[in-house]
């Protein structure tokens, strides 16, 4: 007779944490922007919850808003584009130059306008696939050559409408109400409507996450990576030249430095909101989140009188922050510690006398 052997111990699994924390980690940031608009408005209760504030929040934020849903679809497939910036200020002067010098009619200007865009966006997708070029770099040298050609139309200076000005119905793309609101914040919710049904409800957004999350898994189902990566670059030059046509609108002016004040707050509307809603996950209802969390902030510190060097301090801080969260989400994610608890898996049960070639304690 033998001694008994031990069972086996159960394979480890991934701890999980329980529904209220996954909750937490999903809902955190939107209470947090509550949060902060309540604080803000005990501290600035004459000038802050006002209808005036909100107004000007959902005006000014607007274009940058646009730009971070513009930068979360590349992020879903892992590639990151850096000609944001340089894309803005290249769609606003040609509208512009269109509109003022070409004499176009306005909605043709705009038009051709995003359909440049489109076609910047399957530059920058052919040139990381097809080129084989990190998106960081690529995008980068696009976005360069995308800033020579804004000198160029400018001659480095400015466009300005003549007396007459521009056509009402383009200006009032950006300055008229809907409801009793600005008409940018509709664009707004149209777009991330857009962009969360093709990302969360499609075909399409499925293969995205699969290409952003593990590329030798997509090629292995059959996933075309390099096509749905150009896809994703060319919505995000689509979008980029539609928050074009809304600056010129707002700006009444070609200006040929605008445009890369942008970058920063749409990568970290984008990179923050991956933490939220889906955590791990870049989305669109996150980015919206993250935007109006960021709005409340610099709007709140602006009236308390902050100096200006604070928003790029504002912005650059929280940057860290968001790449920081967004990587811890997505490792929490991968392994699995993310997901709500589940039942406990049963113990193994024992092999009954006579299995195996005999019963247990005994040798063959």
């Amino acid at each position: 007779m033998t001694a008994p052997p031990s069972s086996p111990a159960p394979p480890s699994r991934p701890r999980r944490r329980g529904p209220a924390a996954h909750h937490i980690g999903a809902y955190g940031l939107p209470a947090l922007t509550v949060l902060l608009f309540l604080v803000f408005s005990l501290l600035l209760p004459r000038t802050f919850p006002t209808r005036d504030t909100v107004h000007a929040l959902l005006s000014s934020q607007s274009i940058p808003a646009v730009l971070a849903l513009a930068a979360t679809v590349p992020i879903v497939t892992g590639a990151f584009d850096l000609s944001l910036g340089y894309g803005l200020g290249l769609a606003h002067v040609m509208v512009m130059q269109l509109v003022v010098n070409e004499r176009w009619p306005w909605p043709w200007a705009c038009l051709a306008v995003v359909a440049g865009g489109a076609a910047v966006g399957v530059l920058n997708g052919v040139v990381v696939e097809f080129g084989r070029i990190d998106s960081f770099i690529a995008t980068l040298g696009t976005g360069s050559m995308m800033y020579a050609v804004t000198g160029w139309v400018t001659g480095g200076g400015r466009i300005v409408p003549g007396p007459q000005g521009l056509p009402p119905a383009f200006t009032d793309l950006y300055d008229s109400t809907l409801l009793g609101l600005p008409v940018p914040a509709f664009y707004v919710l149209v777009l991330t409507l857009a962009l969360w049904l093709v990302l969360e409800r499609l075909p399409l957004g499925r293969y995205l996450y699969v290409i952003g999350s593990n590329p030798r898994a997509a090629d292995l189902v059959g996933i075309p990576a390099r096509r749905y990566t150009v896809y994703a670059f060319t919505a995000s030059g689509l979008v980029v030249a539609f928050a074009g046509v809304l600056l010129a609108a707002q700006q009444q002016i070609g200006n040929p430095s605008v445009g890369l004040d942008y970058l920063l707050p749409a990568f970290v509307g984008a990179l923050l909101g991956s933490t939220a809603i889906r955590p791990g996950r870049p989305n669109a209802l996150g980015t919206l989140v993250a935007v109006a969390l960021l709005a409340v902030g610099l709007t709140g510190i602006g009236q308390l009188g902050a100096d200006f060097w604070t928003i790029p301090l504002f912005h650059g801080g929280t940057l860290l922050l968001a790449v920081g969260l967004a990587g811890y989400s997505a490792r929490r994610l991968r392994t699995g510690a993310d997901a709500p608890r589940e039942a406990p898996a049963p113990s193994p049960v024992p092999p009954s006398p006579g299995q195996d070639g005999g019963t247990p304690g005994t040798t063959p």
